[in-house]
C-alpha cells in the first residue's frame, strides 16, 4: 500500500471516528432532560452518583452502545454479502435471516415465553429462528460441495415470504397485548435493558470485524469474479462458507437483540464506496463506523422528534436509509 493511500484512509477512518463521537455526546446531551457536554464530561470523570450519571450510564449510553454495535453488525454483514454475492441489493435480509427471527420472537411471544425463561426468550427465540433459517437456506443449496449462489439468494427470499406469511397468520390469531408486542419488536427499538446482551452484541460485532478483515484481499478478488479468484489461489468454495457463516451470525444476533432494522446493511455500504472506493481493506473497517453512526443518529431522533413519545427506530432508518438509497441510485452511484 502507497503512502498517499494509507494517509487518505487514515484521515477518513479518523473523521468517520470523530463523527462517531460527536454523535455520541449528542446523544447523550439531548432528550427529556438536557445534559450539557460539560456535565457530561464531569459526569463521567466523577464517581459521585447524581441524577445525572443515572440517565447516562443506565438510559443512553447502553443505547448508544447498542446502536454501535448493531448498526455496525449490520452494515459489515451487508458489505461481506454484497461481496461474496456480488450483487450490490443483497443485504442481511434478503436471506430470509430478519423473517427467520421475527418467526422465532412471535411464537415466544405467543406461547408466554418470557413467563418461563425472562426477557432473554425474545433474543433467544430470535438467534434461534435466524439460524434455522441460514441453516435451511445453506442447506438447500450446499450440493457436493458447492454453494449455489443465485439459489442461496432464491431460497431465502422466498423463506422470508413464508416466514412473513406465518408472522401474519400469528398477528391475526393474537390478543391485543401480544399484537402490540409484536408490531413494536418487528419495527425495531434500541430499548434493551439487559446489559449482557448488549455488550455481547458489542464483542461479536467487533470481533466480526477482525475476523472479515482477515478475509479483506479475498473478498477483493471474489469482486473480479470467482474464476479470477480462483486463478489468483483463493479457494473460493471455502472463503465464501466462512464469510456467509460470520455474516449471517452477525445479521442474525443484531436482529434477535433490536428487532427489524431495514436498510443500514443495505445503504451504508453504498455511501462508504462512494467515499472510500471498493476496496475491503478500508471499506470494511469505514462501513463498521459508519452503520454504527447511522444507526445512533436514527436512534437519537427516535426519540426525541416527538418526545415524550418515542418512534421505533426502524422506521427512522427505513425513511431516511429509503431516501438515501433512491438519491444513490439516482446519481448513478450504484451499478446494478
Amino acid at each position: 500500500m502507497d503512502n498517499n493511500r494509507a494517509f487518505k484512509w487514515s484521515c477518513i477512518i479518523g473523521i468517520l471516528t470523530s463523527l462517531c463521537i460527536i454523535c455520541a455526546l449528542i446523544s447523550i446531551s439531548i432528550g427529556a432532560t438536557h445534559i450539557s457536554v460539560a456535565e457530561i464530561i464531569k459526569t463521567i470523570l466523577s464517581d459521585e452518583q447524581t441524577p445525572q450519571s443515572s440517565i447516562i450510564f443506565k438510559i443512553r449510553l447502553p443505547r448508544i452502545i447498542l446502536g454501535f454495535s448493531v448498526g455496525g453488525a449490520l452494515s459489515l454483514s451487508g458489505v461481506i454479502l454484497q461481496g461474496v454475492f456480488r450483487n450490490p441489493l443483497v443485504e442481511p435480509y434478503t436471506l430470509g435471516i430478519s423473517g427467520g427471527a421475527s418467526l422465532g420472537v412471535c411464537l415466544a411471544i405467543v406461547l408466554k415465553l418470557t413467563a418461563v425463561i425472562g426477557i432473554i426468550a425474545f433474543p433467544l427465540t430470535g438467534f434461534t429462528g435466524a439460524l434455522l433459517t441460514i441453516f435451511i437456506v445453506y442447506s438447500i443449496n450446499a450440493g457436493k460441495g458447492v454453494v449455489n449462489s443465485q439459489g442461496m439468494l432464491l431460497s431465502g427470499v422466498m423463506i422470508s415470504f413464508i416466514s412473513s406469511s406465518i408472522v401474519m397468520l400469528l398477528i391475526a390469531l393474537s390478543t391485543t397485548e401480544d399484537l402490540k408486542s409484536i408490531i413494536f419488536w418487528i419495527m425495531g427499538s434500541l430499548d434493551e435493558p439487559n446489559d449482557m446482551l448488549i455488550y455481547l452484541s458489542l464483542a461479536t460485532s467487533i470481533i466480526g470485524l477482525c475476523i472479515a478483515y482477515f478475509f479483506s484481499i479475498q473478498l477483493n478478488a471474489l469482486s473480479l469474479g470467482e474464476e479470477e479468484a480462483f486463478n489468483l489461489g483463493i479457494n473460493t468454495v471455502r472463503t465464501k462458507k466462512i464469510l456467509f457463516v460470520i455474516a449471517s451470525l452477525l445479521a442474525g444476533l443484531s436482529v434477535s437483540v433490536t428487532g427489524i432494522i431495514g436498510f443500514v446493511g443495505l445503504v451504508i455500504p453504498h455511501l462508504m464506496r462512494m467515499f472510500t472506493g471498493s476496496d475491503h481493506r478500508i471499506l470494511l473497517i469505514t462501513s463498521f463506523l459508519g452503520g454504527g453512526l447511522f444507526l445512533v443518529m436514527c436512534d437519537t431522533l427516535a426519540r426525541t422528534i416527538i418526545a415524550p413519545l418515542e418512534l421505533p427506530v426502524g422506521v427512522i432508518t427505513g425513511i431516511i436509509g429509503g431516501s438515501v438509497f433512491i438519491y444513490a441510485l439516482n446519481k448513478r452511484s450504484i451499478n446494478l
